[in-house]
């Protein structure tokens, strides 16, 4: 029994990565089946590192972004959103890039002992009504769908579940539907 099970703390769960590159595979059917392409752009987020772990992670996450950057070709910036998480935002028109370059710095971010602050990566696509993401949880290896009405905080429910429903032989879907978090207002600019 470890310390933290003594004084009431459960462990975080590390990061899953081995399940991102199935969106590589599903391309094909999220453009010729359902008309959405990739809008060249994705980001990761992580909850925010107290200040001690912070001063150490900024100086390792600032080199990690250049190394990233040579190694895939695509931009990788860093931002901060208002509730303070923070975002590795990654650009590239090269969709297999894309997935490529969240994938290496997830696995950087993990390599360097934040795996446990890794939440969700969010990919853009276009060519619905409506911007349309889809969404890795990395605690739970699993994708969803997140398509916001731009009405406030509201979801469009119907066509979230409707890219489900096409989705779930070509990548692993959160099968719980109450783990399925919008990233609203994710700073991608």
């Amino acid at each position: 029994m470890g310390l933290g099970n003594i004084f009431g703390r459960k462990r975080l769960k590390g990061a899953k990565l081995d399940k991102l590159f199935a969106l590589s595979t599903a391309q094909i059917t999220l453009e010729t089946e359902l008309g959405l392409k990739p809008a060249g752009v994705a980001a990761i987020v992580f909850k925010p590192l107290s200040a001690g772990e912070f001063l150490r992670a900024e100086q390792e996450i600032d080199e990690l972004l250049g190394v990233v950057a040579q190694t895939s070709g695509s931009q990788v910036r860093r931002r901060q959103d208002t509730l303070g998480y923070q975002w590795l935002v990654v650009r590239d028109r090269d969709f297999e890039d894309l997935v490529t370059g969240v994938h290496l710095v997830s696995g950087e971010l993990v390599a360097h002992g934040f795996g446990e602050q890794l939440l969700a990566a969010l990919f853009t696509f276009e060519g619905w009504e409506r911007p349309t993401y889809l969404i890795y949880g990395f605690k739970r290896g699993a994708f969803w769908p997140f398509i916001p009405t731009g009405e406030g905080q509201e979801r469009d429910n119907a066509a979230e579940l409707r890219l489900r429903n096409e989705l779930q032989g070509e990548l692993p879907i959160e099968p719980d539907l109450t783990r399925w978090l919008g990233l609203f207002d994710a700073p991608l600019d």
